[in-house]
């Protein structure tokens, strides 16, 4: 299907545009909104104090604050989606981006009304509030999460300074970040042709046929990102330095303790899930060489990892993928497929690559239980499985919409449930339905994703580690940025790789780096194989799975990881449970090996 037939997504439903007044006058609104909240706060006292005695007057405090920020948070929430789909479509758009600004200044306030709240229920009996009061018995994973996490946080002024600094200082750099790397054109000449590409089109030629473009393409994106890596470079390090700086002032042990606090998950489950990982490398790399075979090479260079395998020669149109998915998501069941043909119906997906547009994919919330789904769709079978992904967390979106807006944070390692499954449903249903060649591209690209998840994430995340190490002393140079890269990706791909052709500027090019969000990287690997031990207990049981499944989904703002995965009769701090899941990927690799 050409380029031009692939859908936009469709914003007109909820504002007429940016500069309608519809849009204008609900985003005032918002903003107004934040500051009567924050004279709430004020009125109510909310905020950091000597330990408080319960009583009624404080019961009626925070039963009212509920009532007061629920509303909020849902109507900022539509507002920053809608300015968002206009500025990752098109990061020329100044009129999105002066809202977009206009909107961080206000979310500012609401950064510091949440370090209040936090602060407050630190400050009471958390225990006698949960007896006490039936509305806080309804957040109580909050309520506790938020006392644990009083005891990290700064004095109320030094808090207030940070989150209106962070425009200026962190969220700054995240948009410089962004906005250089959406409008970078990078040349490159194919046969007699010259052209200018958008980075995000120009990686897409890591899954060409032809080596020598792929090489070419390669070696034209690490010239890309060595022109323009002094100020990421400088972005890194500043991004880096102020989450060190704030880590050590709110009393984490380092930025690691704090994002396993913030994606509801021990040590020892972190632990558990990496050392399977490592006991996992040497299976990953059996792949890896059985593919360099296939391709006719010793050994896979870094433009090799993506190459395509088997040879169908079927194209994936987008009006055939979406057909698949509905189909499939039928045969699990009539609520899943109706949810996929209404995200179709109804145009919330975005797929056209084009200038200005940012790369890869990601599904956001929007209103109510609507989401709106970014791709970058090309017609292979990786982009049909990178839609029935992303469709997977729209479908948790619209499971979570049935909680209150205070209890649908869900953690990155749990974010990934539904979006591994449903993407899991796809993929086995094609290798039921397509002939041996096709079964070999299939399940290669499988196992390209699982390697990219397990052993590459693991690259990132010791490269981050170091970062951090290092950064605690001092700024990093370009040269080591890239020295660090490739170390890790030594340590974890190994002998399966050219030793020289590796990927040292792939910190360049993951945005993840850039965001607040430390150690963005592991949950990743966490939603892969937890998704796969769901995926295996529903193949086991799938009446009792299906009956209780929604509800997991709907609950993944309501307890940490830990409790949620023993409703599925599932001990995540065992090594086991992360060496069955990965036992799966053994079998898929056993096959792989076999066919080809």
């Amino acid at each position: 299907m050409a380029s031009k037939t692939l859908p936009h997504w469709n914003m007109d439903v909820v504002y007429p545009g940016l500069d309608s007044p519809e849009f204008r006058n609900d985003f005032a609104n918002a903003l107004a909104a934040i500051d009567t909240t924050v004279a709430v706060f004020d009125r109510l006292g909310i905020t950091k104090h000597p330990p408080l005695q319960l009583d009624d007057a404080t019961i009626a405090a925070f039963e009212q604050v509920v009532a007061t920020i629920n509303p909020l948070l849902e109507q900022l929430g539509t507002l920053q989606s809608y300015i968002y789909s206009f500025v990752t479509t098109d990061s020329r758009n100044t009129q999105a981006q002066a809202r977009l600004s206009e909107y961080q200044q206000g979310a500012v306030k609401l950064t510091q009304l949440t370090a209040h709240l936090t602060a407050w229920l630190g400050s009471i009996d958390v225990d006698a509030l949960l007896e006490r009061s039936a509305i806080a018995r309804e957040y109580q994973f909050v309520v506790t999460q938020a006392q644990r996490q009083a005891r990290h946080l700064m004095s109320p002024a030094e808090e207030v300074l940070a989150a209106e600094l962070n425009p200026s200082g962190g969220g700054a750099w995240n948009r410089l970040y962004s906005n250089v790397t959406s409008q970078l054109l990078v040349p490159l000449t194919h046969g007699d042709q010259a052209h200018e590409l958008p980075m995000s089109a120009l990686r897409n030629y890591a899954y060409n046929a032809d080596r020598a473009l792929r090489q070419q393409a390669y070696i034209a994106e690490l010239a890309a990102w060595q022109r323009t890596a002094v100020p990421l470079a400088a972005a890194m390090n500043s991004i880096k330095g102020e989450v060190l700086t704030l880590a050590r002032r709110r009393g984490w042990s380092s930025p690691l303790e704090q994002s396993l606090f913030n994606n509801n998950i021990g040590q020892d489950a972190f632990d558990a899930m990496m050392a399977a990982a490592r006991e996992a490398f040497p299976d990953f790399r059996r792949y890896l060489q059985a593919k360099a075979r296939m391709l006719g090479l010793e050994r896979l260079a870094w433009y090799d990892l993506f190459a395509p395998v088997g040879s169908s020669g079927r194209t994936w149109d987008y009006a055939v993928a979406t057909e698949f998915i509905e189909q499939q998501f039928g045969r699990y069941s009539a609520r899943l497929h109706e949810f996929a043909a209404r995200a179709f119906r109804e145009h919330w997906i975005d797929a056209e690559p084009r200038p200005g547009k940012r790369d890869g994919a990601f599904c956001m919330p929007l209103r109510a239980d609507e989401s709106r789904i970014l791709s970058n769709y090309e017609p292979s079978f990786k982009s049909v499985s990178t839609l029935a992904h992303e469709l997977g967390h729209a479908y948790h979106n619209s499971n979570l919409a049935r909680q209150p807006e205070l209890n649908r944070s869900t953690p990155m390692t749990l974010a990934e449930t539904a979006s591994i499954f449903c993407e899991t449903l796809v993929r086995k249903a094609a290798m039921e339905t397509v002939l041996a060649a096709e079964q070999i591209e299939i399940l290669e690209g499988s196992l390209m994703n699982a390697c990219q998840v397990v052993v590459d994430i693991t690259s990132r995340f010791l490269f981050e580690q170091q970062v951090f190490t290092q950064r605690a002393a001092r700024e990093l140079s370009v040269d080591e940025l890239c020295a660090a890269m490739r170390a890790a990706q030594r340590d974890t791909y190994g002998d399966a790789l050219e030793p020289e052709a590796l990927h040292p500027y792939m910190w360049a090019a993951k945005p993840h780096y850039y965001s607040a969000t430390s150690f963005y990287n592991y949950p990743y690997m966490f939603g892969l194989l937890f998704g796969l031990g769901l995926y295996a207990r529903y193949q086991r049981e799938p009446s009792d799975f299906k009956a209780t499944y929604d509800e997991l989904l709907a609950s993944t703002g309501l307890a940490d990881a830990a409790t949620l995965a023993r409703r599925m009769d599932v001990d995540i701090r065992s090594i086991d449970f992360w060496r069955a899941s990965l036992d799966t990927i053994r079998a898929d690799v056993e096959r792989f090996v076999a066919l080809t």
